[in-house]
């Protein structure tokens, strides 16, 4: 068991203000995994002022240097990869495989792409008699979420860090134990004291400090809707700069002209990663009802594949829920859709046999779902799969917009074009074609109340840099 006693403030390793631990729970085992401090307000100051104090020095390295911290950063994480995949398919319940190549290959990825990119981003260009420069927003507080704890970390803190801001992190304290290692490689890395932060604790003590503090000048957020709502309003007070990174109920919309079974397959595997733990997973699938039956029949085929276990075995596609109350959560859901008049394709509401032990919940289909009914229209957060059956083209795109999020999306056609022309009408931060891959240099975020701000690649770099313009005069002629 890992015991963490200490916050990570102005450079050092401190014994908090409070005497409070919350105990970390091993998503398989419901065993107690680790404990963390229970952050104090007083702590959230500290390292708020900590960040504050540091960064005129900080903003005012170049960024050539700037660069070399975060590449050693990147190599201290890949050097640590194999204990951090163990360590989050512990918490978070990722098969190994995947959290190997997804939850830390991902990071170590980002890390390095963000030092990589200080060396061609243009700080500041001419526009006629001014010069346009790109200066830090200042102090970011970065809270961050349970599903992908070190990558959704790392989409803040490395371009923050990379733009010239500092940083005080606060992350999920369901799945903590990995920000504890990131802190470790950022102190091997020699980081200048302040520029850096982590403090761990709850939401309304913590989290309230962070996002209404005068001395932060940013906060950039991932998780519900409900907190981002709550973060928005602490973060208008003070007039300060707010990303939200929020909830989705994406569609993937297969058209009549579509490969039935890879659209089905590959719909199947975007709402069933992390054990559908994944904000922009597809949790609506579309499809002619003129060919419901033969999606059903794949859909169910698909399911039969994906085995259920302990995700530290090679051998398992789906891995546990994170917590005892999402279990909860999901599984009434799943009743819920049941009893509002959807079909039973796969799964169902009892737990997967033989596994007693462990946040496991069946991997689900619902079939003919109302586009109305509960679970089409709320973000359950679990492997269920509502099939909804449309009409017509027209009809299709109405019932994917038909959503107060828009955060992900697919569309499948044997017609390209036709695809790209359906998707150029959805109202959403991003949408497959046919399948296309994640592209971790692509700006991911979303439209309505999916939040606002992009993170990866040089956007999520944009996010933390305010522009000002310097006015030259110009000599007389």
């Amino acid at each position: 068991m890992q015991q963490r006693d200490k916050l990570f403030i102005n450079g050092k390793w401190v014994a908090p203000h409070g005497t409070g631990l919350i105990n970390v729970i091993h998503s398989t085992t419901e065993a107690v995994m680790g404990r963390i401090p229970e952050g104090h307000a007083r702590d959230a100051e500290d390292a708020i002022q900590a960040a504050r104090a540091a960064f005129d020095s900080w903003s005012a390295t170049p960024p050539s240097v700037r660069a070399g911290y975060i590449r050693k950063i990147a190599e201290g994480l890949k050097a640590r990869s194999e204990e951090l995949a163990q360590l989050i398919a512990g918490e978070v319940g990722m098969p190994i495989k995947m959290a190997r190549a997804i939850q830390v290959g991902g990071p170590v990825y980002n890390w390095a792409q963000a030092a990589k990119l200080l060396d061609t981003f243009a700080f500041e260009e001419e526009v006629g008699n001014s010069l346009v420069v790109r200066e830090p927003v200042g102090v970011v507080a970065a809270i961050t979420p349970w599903n992908y704890p070190l990558n959704q970390i790392t989409l803040k803190v490395a371009p923050a860090l990379a733009a010239g801001c500092t940083v005080v992190l606060k992350p999920s304290e369901v799945a903590p134990l990995n920000a504890f290692v990131l802190a470790e490689v950022i102190e091997a890395a020699g980081l200048p004291p302040g520029v850096f932060n982590l403090v761990t604790g709850y939401g309304p003590v913590v989290g309230e400090v962070l996002a209404s503090h005068p001395e932060v000048d940013m906060v950039s957020f991932t998780g519900s809707t409900r907190a981002g709502k709550r973060v928005s309003e602490l973060g208008a007070q003070s007039v300060k700069r707010v990303a939200l990174e929020l909830g989705g109920k994406s569609a993937s919309v297969i058209l009549d002209d579509a490969d039935l079974a890879a659209a089905v397959k590959g719909t199947v595997g975007a709402c069933f990663l992390n054990s559908g733990q994944t904000c922009s997973a597809h949790t609506r699938m579309l499809v002619p009802r003129a060919r419901y039956d033969e999606v059903k029949a794949i859909a169910r085929k698909v399911v039969e594949g994906y085995t259920v276990g302990d995700p530290l075995l090679e051998s398992s596609r789906l891995g546990p829920l994170i917590s005892a109350a999402q279990k909860d959560r999901v599984t009434g859901y799943i009743q819920r859709g049941i009893n509002e008049g959807a079909e039973l394709v796969a799964g169902g509401p009892e737990a997967p046999e033989g596994l007693d032990k462990g946040f496991f919940v069946k991997p689900t289909v619902l079939g003919n779902v109302d586009p109305k009914a509960t679970v089409a229209q709320e973000e359950i957060f679990g492997p269920v799969l509502s099939i909804i059956c449309y009409d017509t083209e027209e009809d299709a795109v109405r019932i994917a917009n038909d959503s107060i999020y828009g955060l992900g999306g697919g569309v499948w056609s044997g017609d390209e074009a036709r695809a790209i022309r359906v998707a150029r009408r959805i109202r959403t931060g991003q949408v497959d074609i046919n399948g296309g891959p994640f592209n971790m240099q692509a700006p991911f975020g979303g439209y309505k109340q999916s939040g606002n701000g992009r993170e990866a690649g040089k956007y999520g770099l944009e996010e933390f840099l305010e522009y000002k313009s310097l006015q030259m005069k110009k000599p007389a002629a």
